[in-house]
């Protein structure tokens, strides 16, 4: 399986603090909590493969996301790190501390579980994005009109929207929209493994997301057995946008 040299942006100083962001997102979205913690920690906020300013590849499971996370880390020398994951990225997170446990200090999984999901919705958005004609986008507007119908979220249209880029007087996509349709099953799902990482892991959930339920109480604790399990309230599935505050505070009590 390929490993790739993916980017990352860096600020702060301290221990290592390595931030993995969710699908379609990039570490750039966690900008205002990297430099949040960067006065206690040197935080690596990495762009997964096929996103951001990280190469295109075919493959992007779990293993080989978490193999390049491991490699990042070990290029750098700086293990064992403290992981912070969303979705996606906490799922590569938690592959990568049952995996390659002496590279990783501590695990903070934001809003996502050791399980498969049935989230047919991202495969609608992939379709709606890879269904835009970019030819016929002139201004980042057009592309917002245009997924309207598809994408009635204001909120998760300007998400998506953010991945758009106008380069040589045209719009392309900075995700790899192909690679990521072909994938999905892949990252809805999650490997089966018997492995088991001793060390301290936090999840931290959003109260009113369905991503992390009781029901999922089990499978952490099966793979992770001193799990601590946290909840921000009033929020969903992106509680350190929804909520940044809190989460902000959160976290730096757990890496204190």
């Amino acid at each position: 399986m390929d490993v790739i040299d993916v980017a990352s942006s860096v600020v702060g100083s301290g221990p290592p603090l390595v931030i993995l962001h969710g699908l379609f997102g990039t570490g750039r979205n966690w900008g205002r909590v990297a430099d949040a913690l960067g006065d206690v920690r040197r935080v690596h906020a990495l762009d997964a493969r096929n996103h951001g300013h990280s190469p295109w590849t075919d493959d992007m499971d779990y293993p080989a996301m978490a193999a390049d996370v491991a490699a990042y880390i070990e290029t750098r020398g700086f293990a064992p790190a403290d992981i912070l994951g969303h979705s996606m990225g906490g799922k590569t997170a938690m592959v990568l501390a049952l995996n390659h446990p002496e590279l990783v200090e501590r695990l903070i999984v934001v809003d996502i579980a050791p399980v498969a999901y049935n989230h047919d919705a991202n495969g609608a958005y992939v379709a709606a994005m890879r269904g835009l004609a970019l030819a016929d986008i002139h201004q980042r507007s057009d592309a917002d009109e245009a997924l309207r119908s598809a994408i009635p979220d204001t909120t998760l249209r300007a998400f998506l929207l953010q991945n758009l880029q106008h380069r040589n007087k045209q719009f392309t996509w900075r995700l790899n929209l192909a690679g990521i349709a072909d994938n999905l099953p892949a990252l809805m799902d999650f490997p089966a493994s018997d492995a088991r990482f001793a060390g301290p892991v936090t999840f931290i959930a959003g109260e009113h997301s369905d991503y992390i339920r009781p029901r999922d109480e089990s499978a952490i604790r099966r793979h992770f057995p001193a799990a601590k399990l946290l909840e921000i309230g009033d929020a969903g599935h992106w509680p350190h946008a929804e909520r940044p505050e809190r989460f902000i505070e959160m976290v730096r009590r757990t890496i204190e």
